[in-house]
């Protein structure tokens, strides 16, 4: 693969086109016209990546088409909630067997889907990958250490998706579990809601440590009951990237709870925030698509109450403590 085709401007993808284009051509696609050539031009993204300067084979451009010139894969780094526009967008010219590699999380609103199932239907010839993991993009930019999964039911296309996307100080780990690893995606960042307002709130150290794994095993379940690996649960697409969201100060998700705890409006701290936080949208997603299952998940739902205003951080945390006794 000599071609890499990167959907999405973000930090996360700005941070993803600057580390593959030291081994790849790029192709950082921006949906602001304005907002590419200015990346063009001045060869870094200030708005959401401060500091990291794009090598000079990361070409940027807002074409739809141009974006994907020459890719012998694209990765989709859009919020899911924008994912379905996008892929609407890319696909009346989106080469036939084009690999998409999605590298959002979260559940669609409304749909309650994963977007693995929105790209499946309007992208019907790509084959599909998630690349998961505990990743925030300023250290990876900066070249720190990091371990990531590459989920993709095929092993062929796993195998060269692997090789295509190898970054140097990344350790990429294979998966054949695309539910799994995107359903770990996406419960990590309302279990990182819940951290930050036990955070916020006061609530001590034990009641995070009690919370982020009482928070790991509603994330398990949620996983098994789709059809999911329970060592996906236990890997780098659930514990490791729930361990970051729920405790690292960069994370969007655990900060907005942090500010909830504290007692600050929903409303105002989105305001403040650059970039989405994908927990928000979820949480009811998830609880939605849980119940349909018949699976139970109290810290989700605890959340999603939080965030639709129907409860206060210390209601929710009496709430949780007077849940029936049961074994672990």
């Amino acid at each position: 693969m000599t071609r890499l085709a990167v959907l999405g401007a973000g930090a996360w993808g700005t941070a993803l086109a600057a580390r593959l284009a030291e081994r790849r051509d790029v192709t950082l696609w921006a949906r602001d016209p304005a907002r590419a050539a200015r990346i063009a031009r001045e060869r870094t993204n200030p708005d959401y990546l401060h500091g990291i300067v794009l090598p000079t084979n990361a070409r940027v451009t807002a074409d739809p088409v141009a974006a994907l010139e020459g890719a012998e894969a694209a990765l989709v780094v859009v919020p899911v909630q924008h994912l379905r526009t996008v892929a609407e967008r890319f696909a009346p010219t989106w080469p036939k067997a084009l690999p998409a590699v999605i590298c959002g999380k979260g559940l669609e609103a409304g749909t309650l889907r994963l977007p693995s199932e929105i790209l499946s239907g309007l992208l019907p010839s790509a084959p599909l990958a998630a690349l998961t993991g505990p990743s925030f993009a300023h250290e990876v930019a900066r070249g720190l250490p990091a371990a990531l999964v590459l989920a993709c039911p095929d092993a062929g296309v796993r195998a060269a998706l692997r090789d295509c996307l190898a970054i140097d100080r990344v350790r990429l780990y294979g998966s054949a579990d695309l539910i799994g690893a995107q359903l770990g995606g996406a419960a990590k960042n309302v279990i990182a809601i819940a951290a930050g307002a036990v955070e916020g709130a006061g609530f001590g150290e034990n009641a995070r440590a009690a919370l982020i794994t009482r928070g790991l095993a509603e994330l398990s379940r949620l996983i098994v009951s789709e059809g999911g690996r329970a060592e996906t649960a236990a890997g780098l697409a659930g514990l490791g990237d729930l361990i970051l969201t729920c405790t690292g100060s960069a994370s969007r998700n655990h900060s907005l709870g942090a500010a909830l705890g504290r007692g600050e409006s929903l409303h105002a701290v989105l305001a403040a925030q650059r970039g989405v936080t994908e927990g928000v949208a979820t949480a009811p997603a998830v609880v939605a698509r849980a119940h349909s299952r018949g699976i139970e998940l109290p810290i989700a739902e605890a959340v999603a109450d939080l965030l639709a205003g129907l409860a206060s951080p210390a209601e929710l945390a009496e709430r949780l403590l007077s849940r029936p006794l049961r074994e672990e």
